[in-house]
């Protein structure tokens, strides 16, 4: 345990450094933060430190077995967002320390290493199968028992969680209605699902404290006054007007274990509905063991940014193969898959349709003129695409050599991320945002919390 004032300094490779303070029984961490994102990732980490106090303190207060459900579900998510962002603000710092150490006067005539765009990953209509015995289901046999189960998934230093679901043998899955939506992310994102389960008793959580705590207490303290506090102990609790003053825990409530977990990659997004293998983590001898079929489906969804934004514009002139004319001017606009032709640059933000579309696609060939064409002569590139036998030809004609680069640029950036993005630049799949989540409806008919805590 720390103490209050107990502060300690870790150094990390190569000088970066982490401050880490104890005050006021709150964990700390501060980085020196010299980067806007990294700033940003701190003021992550102190909401979700103070989330975590907050969860703590209503746990102490709780007294109905959803709210003690949804306070310890509050609490593991928080733990893990806070261990997260320590984690990514440690990795960051030593990553520039490093990058500064290692970096010679000459990189800086080196071209920069290209990167591929980040983009958006959503992960909807995720179902996962359970295995009852026949005796059970069917015959509808033996003890009735109910789980609380929920999801934690994580991508990079984002941590998501859905909804607490209450299941019993009645359910032949476990069914999440909201989607998780990342809004940050590369193409060779690792997606981690975890699902945690807790048994519930139908007395509730908190009915059973007492009898567990009491058992302990007799076997540690000894056989005569163990036996003189189990019995105080039960008949206060065969008293319904008795009161059992136990000592409070720091953190109480019941326990969530790993049931299951799978990884998700590129490879798994398909604009449709997937089965995925599951690794079971528990047994049937664990308390909060589900009978889990070993699978989840779900449909996993991702958005580059190359598909959704604008990567290039400006004025070009395009002329098509065996037009005699100059070509027409046009307004162009890179987005997604295809060169947009506008005849002003407002009507690309009004909506109208194009004069003409370019497509560009991973069979696409783009060639630049050439580099030491005379002074006066068009800068040029063309755009050839393949249709059938026919290959149809546009040829692209900017007003200076810069323009010209920034569109050859802007086209060899494209064809990296779809070679990096893969099947995700084939069309624009569709991502919905996810709804404002709903307040348990247990907890909505039992009123708030804070109004039990003043009676």
């Amino acid at each position: 345990m720390f103490s209050r004032n107990h502060r300690s300094r870790v150094t990390v490779a190569r000088g970066s450094a982490l401050e880490m303070e104890f005050k006021r029984g709150r964990f700390r961490l501060s980085l020196f933060c010299d980067q806007p994102e990294d700033t940003e990732l701190q003021r992550k980490l102190d909401h979700e430190i103070r989330m975590r106090e907050g969860a703590c303190k209503l746990l102490a207060a709780c007294s109905q077995r959803e709210q003690t459900l949804e306070a310890t579900k509050s609490l593991l998510v928080c733990n893990s967002r806070i261990l997260s962002y320590m984690g990514e603000l440690q990795r960051r710092k030593e990553a520039q320390v490093l990058g500064k150490t290692s970096r010679r006067p000459s990189d800086s005539r080196l071209p920069a290493e290209r990167t591929p765009c980040r983009g958006r990953v959503c992960i909807s209509d995720l179902r996962i199968p359970l295995m009852w015995k026949d005796t059970e289901y069917f015959k509808n046999k033996g003890d009735l028992h109910r789980w609380a189960v929920f999801l934690l998934l994580q991508l990079e230093e984002q941590i998501q969680d859905t909804e607490m679901i209450l299941v019993d043998r009645t359910l032949t899955d476990i069914s999440f209605q909201n989607n998780v939506l990342f809004t940050e992310a590369g193409p060779d994102f690792e997606l981690r699902l975890e699902l945690y389960g807790a048994c519930v008793d139908e007395e509730g959580a908190l009915a059973g404290a007492p009898k567990r705590l009491a058992t302990k207490l007799s076997s540690s303290l000894g056989r005569s006054s163990g036996k003189r506090v189990r019995a105080s102990l039960d008949s206060a609790a065969g008293s319904a007007s008795s009161t059992i003053l136990l000592p409070t825990p720091a953190v109480g409530g019941p326990r969530y274990h790993l049931l299951a977990h799978t990884t998700l990659t590129l490879a798994a997004v398909q604009d449709g509905f997937r089965t995925h293998d599951l690794t079971l983590a528990s047994h049937e001898e664990n308390p909060a063991w589900l009978p889990l079929y070993g699978s989840v489906c779900c449909r996993l969804a991702a958005q580059p940014l190359c598909m959704t934004q604008p990567t290039a514009s400006g004025t070009l002139r395009v002329q098509q193969a065996g037009e005699l004319q100059n070509g027409a001017q046009v307004y162009g606009v890179l987005k997604g898959t295809n060169l947009f032709c506008y005849h002003r640059p407002e009507d690309a933000d009004t909506g109208e349709d194009p004069l003409l579309t370019i497509a560009i696609n991973k069979e696409t060939r783009v060639r630049a003129g050439e580099p030491d064409q005379a002074p006066g002569r068009p800068l040029t590139l063309s755009i050839s695409n393949q249709y059938g036998d026919d290959e149809v030809t546009h040829t692209l004609q900017t007003e200076t050599r810069e323009a010209l680069q920034n569109w050859m640029e802007a086209l060899w950036q494209l064809f990296f991320d779809m070679s990096q993005w893969k099947q995700c630049c084939d069309e624009v799949m569709k991502i919905e945002t996810p709804a404002p989540r709903k307040p348990p409806q247990a907890l909505a008919k039992q009123g708030s919390l804070y109004h039990e805590m003043g009676e």
